[in-house]
């Protein structure tokens, strides 16, 4: 049997805390500017906006149109309805880099 190991999650107060490290700021300021950021891309991302971070990646919303799916404990059909995701994709230096 497989043994799965858990890997480990980067939360946004250990990135402000590694940031605040690197450029020698407290961490409370680094973990705004992170919020802030992220506030920012939110904000875009409900109006539709396209987001290009260089290097890392594409961020955009894609609507999922209507359609009829199956329950899958009765198998009756039902209607999905129409939604809203955030698709991102990977830029080359990303991928070739992980």
């Amino acid at each position: 049997m497989a043994t799965s190991k858990t890997q480990p999650t980067v939360t946004l107060k250990h990135i402000s805390a590694a940031l605040a490290e690197a450029r020698g700021i407290a961490k409370k300021e680094a973990e705004g500017v992170l919020n802030e950021t992220v506030d920012l891309l939110v904000k875009h991302l409900k109006k539709g906006d396209r987001i290009r971070i260089a290097g890392f990646g594409i961020l955009q919303v894609k609507k999922r149109p209507a359609r009829m799916g199956r329950n899958p404990a009765t198998g009756e059909a039902i209607k999905i309805k129409a939604s809203k995701r955030v698709a991102f994709r990977a830029a080359k230096e990303l991928k070739e880099s992980v």
